[in-house]
């Protein structure tokens, strides 16, 4: 059987690795950020997700789901997905 993706809009924002604020203001507490204390420039970024807290990886778009919850995505994956909404 097959299927096709119903068409939602969704809000997501893109991880450019300087952007932690932007980022924290579209997640909010869903959002864990750590710093290793050997490298200051090195930040790593974790969400809370329906399965768990996964990482962010620079590059990686975070997507508001249907459900109001947070997933980050790999670009390719949402490139193929999904297109900008012209609203």
């Amino acid at each position: 059987m097959k299927y096709v993706k119903k068409p939602i809009v969704i809000e997501a924002v893109r991880y450019d690795g300087t952007n932690v604020n932007e980022i924290d203001d579209f997640v909010g507490s869903d959002l864990r950020v750590s710093q290793d204390h050997y490298a200051t420039d090195d930040v790593t970024l974790s969400i809370e997700t329906l399965e768990g807290w996964m990482k962010i990886s620079v590059g990686d778009y975070v997507i508001k789901g249907v459900q109001d919850e947070f997933y980050p995505c790999k670009p390719d994956i949402f490139e193929a997905s999904y297109d900008v909404c012209k609203e």
